[in-house]
């Protein structure tokens, strides 16, 4: 399943990648756009607004301004589960891809390089991530949603 959300759903973006979606998030622009997107990428339009929701077959209007809602929201529509937790770059949305400590020098707090040891990197940004502490608070979150694991 790959998602398009809407430039008003930029933290819902976030999170579906965190979830390990496909999430498209595209700069601001017409509704035109979102909608070929849409079509020409196979993916399901999240959007705020009502009239462009009712627009494009298969959408999901959004309601809520709170995070957490609105991944229920989504998940009351669609088969929403963790699929690949912690995958997918938050900022840009490629799949990430395991890095060496050697790999992320110069790129992380020396401190961190040393204490840990398994290190991710986007291909296409150069964001490197890691399973320090804030690791385990969005994994714990992403639980506390209470949604399905994929099989």
């Amino acid at each position: 399943m790959k998602i398009l959300c809407d430039h008003m759903l930029g933290s819902l973006a976030r999170w579906l990648r965190f979830m390990g979606y496909d999430t498209a998030y595209p700069e601001p622009g017409p509704d035109r756009s979102l909608i070929e997107r849409a079509r020409a990428e196979d993916r399901i339009l999240l959007t705020r607004d009502k009239e462009l929701a009712s627009r494009v077959p298969g959408s999901v209007q959004i309601r809520s301004d709170d995070l957490e809602e609105q991944i229920r929201e989504v998940a009351e529509q669609l088969p929403l589960r963790l699929i690949d937790p912690l995958s997918r770059c938050s900022l840009c949305n490629e799949v990430l891809v395991s890095a060496v400590p050697e790999d992320v020098k110069g790129l992380v707090p020396e401190g961190v390089r040393v204490r840990h040891h398994t290190f991710w990197r986007c291909p296409s940004c150069g964001r490197v991530y890691w399973q320090g502490s804030h690791w385990d608070k969005m994994i714990a979150r992403l639980h506390d949603l209470d949604l399905p694991r994929a099989p």
